[in-house]
């Protein structure tokens, strides 16, 4: 056999040959994006872990905060039904993100797991402090609506009547009432100019 006949059958490509080679690159690349996902997993569960305890000591009937790490495409670890943790594209940052009415905002970002969980526990105690105040303010304002109840029972039991309160119909009456006047007033006062240099 010739030189050139024996190199065209070294240039004779096989479809077996490149399948395999393709689905070899393919699955080296698969296991790459498991390992870079199983990683950022990983990072997540060491600052959930790291947060365990605070989250322990929150109260029994507090239940807006969740601390659970989500799969997906990122993984995340949420805190509340709005905040939740994400790695960085470089896989080692950490982002505390939020989502408001205004959009989502970054409230931290950082390599440090003690930094985030710092501002984690943070985060949880101002959103604990928000909620007994916001518990007290709806207790002051049924008790100040319960007071006032009593208080006009007690008025009827008595036979006073409730003193009645000027409403916005009332206002707007003196509103209307004192327009009228001024208008007549400054009708007045440009017919009696009016007369007088026609008089004079």
């Amino acid at each position: 056999m010739s030189e050139d006949a024996e190199r065209d059958m070294r240039k004779v490509r096989r479809l077996g040959d490149a399948l395999k080679r393709v689905r070899t690159a393919e699955a080296e690349r698969s296991d790459v994006v498991v390992e870079l996902r199983d990683a950022e997993r990983a990072r997540l569960e060491m600052l959930a872990d790291e947060l365990r305890t605070v989250f322990d000591e929150i109260p029994a009937d507090d239940e807006q905060f969740i601390l659970t790490v989500a799969p997906g495409t990122p993984a995340r670890l949420w805190i509340d039904m709005t905040s939740f943790v994400v790695m960085g594209r470089d896989r080692r940052t950490y982002r505390f993100l939020k989502d408001t009415r205004l959009g989502r905002t970054i409230l931290l970002e950082t390599a440090e797991l003690a930094g985030m969980a710092d501002t984690i526990t943070n985060y949880v105690a101002e959103r604990i402090v928000e909620r007994e105040r916001a518990l007290e303010g709806d207790w002051l304002v049924k008790r100040l609506q319960r007071d006032a109840s009593e208080a006009r029972e007690r008025a009827n039991d008595d036979g006073d009547e409730t003193p009645r309160r000027h409403g916005p119909s009332a206002v707007t009456g003196w509103i209307v009432a004192a327009f009228l006047a001024g208008t007549l007033a400054g009708a007045a006062v440009l017919f009696g100019s009016a007369w007088f240099a026609i008089g004079g």
